[in-house]
């Protein structure tokens, strides 16, 4: 009887086990991008290796708790690196991507800590083909972007007809002035219906020593026509001391050919509305090649006509370009490979 009893409670036991293991999950992943790249800005040529062409270099652990009644709890922990050198992207910080803890439902779902924002998330896909990702998109060259926030909270609501929603606001800490109080604002919206989709979002961003702000909206649109998709942006920006007015404009455009093989063009123009005439424009390309669901080669590409003091340079995903001399242009290339795990 009572070796009965103690298989009972052995199968028992087990059963329990692997409920609870069934309810919960955490996963490693990550990703390397590396390449080299060549530019040139009016300062000389640059040949040099880079990370983050076309995709940051990260190493994380996410995961998820079932605890009954619909609701999951989820966190996300994020760590960038320099997959050329192996160097973290901030020495000083465990964990400088991403450090989050949230709740999730029907009703959607709230996240806390450090997190990104619902610009980089949410909309930047909306907004050209490559998600204003490598040198080639002007979105990532000529915008200003928050791309990450400490002591955030965000709301993500439930997609109903369509129509999906992203907020968040950020609390200030010891390292602004003053030192409490909200510091940040983001919210966007996106509406897909078929092969068209749209999105908008405003941001507000106070500086670290609280004389002004960062004031930004974006809007982007997109429809697919069989194999391609074309795409139309603005962003408009202004610090509220003046000493940034700017609209930026883009058209783009992808082609698939096939399922292993895709290119992206771009466009842009920035309206300098300071009256300084900084204009500028670039022309960009990327493209992408699959060689499996996880290991993807990418050449990219990208041409920045400057107009007067103007100094924009062509950045990676992950890192900024060279110093451009003022006035000069500036054009550049970079090849490399993207691996996920």
């Amino acid at each position: 009887m009572k070796r009965m009893l103690v298989v009972a409670s052995g199968l028992a036991s087990a059963c329990l086990f692997q409920t609870a293991h069934a309810q919960s999950s955490v996963t490693l992943y990550g990703v390397i991008d590396n390449g080299i790249e060549y530019q040139n800005g009016g300062n000389g040529s640059v040949v040099r290796a880079t990370s983050g062409g076309l995709f940051a270099s990260r190493y994380g652990l996410k995961g998820s708790e079932d605890i009954g009644g619909g609701l999951h709890v989820n966190f996300q922990l994020e760590q960038g690196f320099s997959a050329m050198t192996g160097a973290a992207a901030n020495a000083a910080e465990a964990f400088n991507r991403q450090a989050w803890v949230g709740l999730s439902g029907a009703f959607g779902e709230v996240r806390f800590g450090l997190q990104n924002t619902p610009q980089y998330i949410f909309l930047n896909r909306e907004l050209d083909p490559v998600a204003v990702m490598s040198m080639g998109s002007p979105m990532l060259n000529f915008n200003s972007l928050t791309i990450r926030v400490n002591n955030a909270i965000s709301y993500f609501t439930p997609t109903v007809y369509g129509l999906s929603a992203q907020f968040m606001v950020a609390m200030r800490d010891s390292t602004t002035k003053p030192s409490n109080g909200l510091q940040f604002y983001n919210a966007a919206a996106r509406y897909e219906n078929g092969p068209f989709r749209v999105a908008a979002g405003y941001e507000q961003a106070d500086n670290a020593t609280g004389t002004s702000a960062l004031k930004v909206f974006n809007a982007g649109a997109s429809v697919g026509v069989g194999p391609a998709r074309f795409y139309l942006a603005y962003h408009t920006e202004k610090q509220t001391d003046n000493s940034i007015k700017r609209d930026v404009y883009e058209g783009s455009g992808s082609w698939s050919f096939g399922p292993a093989d895709q290119l992206a063009l771009m466009y842009g123009y920035l309206h300098d509305r300071t009256g300084k005439g900084n204009n500028a424009q670039q022309i960009g390309m990327t493209y992408e090649h699959y060689l499996s669901k996880r290991t993807t080669l990418y050449a990219s590409a990208a041409f920045i006509n400057n107009r007067n003091q103007a100094a924009f340079t062509l950045n990676g995903t992950a890192y900024a370009g060279p110093t451009v001399a003022p006035g000069s242009n500036t054009r550049g290339v970079i090849l490399g490979m993207v691996h996920t795990f």
